[in-house]
């Protein structure tokens, strides 16, 4: 069984050490990484792609919410914080647990607990309010010359991170939306759109093959694009092959 990476996010060096003390009982967890820094955080989330990470809310650089709205893989995550007041906006971005320092190794036990009980990955809020939508558009207005062109949500091949932007790329454009691409997928009907990658989200009805190549699996699009899929998303194509 692999094992789950965790990032630890904490400007303050005590809290990081206690978190890896406490991770020791825990085999199936490895520490990938840990960093003191809000900016540094949502670069590393998104370069290392953790299975989980413990958050600190206030840091330098950006905090703990402001990391999560500008990452593009989503890992799960446990705040932890010496500030009790920011606990329902913690829980509105479906964190697992909210560890309240100082915190005793008997209550760090019952987050991993609840963490280990949870079927799958939920993403943060940002994405949320579109939960349990039984109907998606057909057709979108995407900017393009300072104009919105109508185009069939059909014709899109794949969506691709750029920045704080989203690059939607269909069979006969390219279009730039300011909608962050978590953001974006959410509003499209998952059972045509799925990311395959921190950055990238494709059209399942586009794909042309998949091949692996020196450890690494790779998707064509029927445009010619070849898409790498993320460790992480590899289950969610797996379930396609049959």
């Amino acid at each position: 069984m692999a094992k789950m990476s965790v990032l630890i996010i904490d400007d303050e060096e005590p809290g990081r050490i206690l978190v890896r003390q406490y991770l020791d009982s825990y085999a199936e967890y490895f520490v990938a990484g840990e960093c003191a820094n809000g900016l540094e955080a949502i670069s590393l989330i998104d370069r290392l792609e953790p299975d989980l990470i413990f958050l600190d809310i206030q840091m330098p650089g950006a905090n703990g919410f402001e990391v999560l709205q500008r990452i593009g893989h989503v890992p799960r995550v446990i705040f932890t914080t010496a500030y009790d007041n920011y606990a329902i906006q913690a829980f509105e971005t479906n964190a697992t647990d909210y560890l309240l320092k100082p915190y005793t190794k008997g209550r760090f036990e019952k987050t991993m607990a609840k963490l280990q009980n949870q079927p799958s990955q939920l993403p943060f809020a940002v994405a949320d309010s579109y939960r349990g939508r039984t109907s998606f558009p057909e057709r979108i207005l995407v900017e393009c010359k300072k104009r919105f062109r109508n185009i069939q949500v059909n014709e899109i091949i794949f969506l691709r991170a750029f920045g704080d932007y989203t690059e939607i790329h269909s069979e006969t454009d390219m279009y730039i939306s300011s909608t962050g691409i978590t953001v974006l997928t959410a509003k499209l009907n998952p059972e045509k759109f799925l990311r395959i990658h921190r950055s990238t989200a494709i059209n399942v009805q586009h794909i042309a093959e998949l091949y692996r190549d020196i450890g690494k699996t790779f998707i064509v699009m029927n445009n010619g694009t070849e898409l790498t899929v993320g460790r992480n998303y590899l289950p969610t194509i797996k379930d396609l092959i049959i």
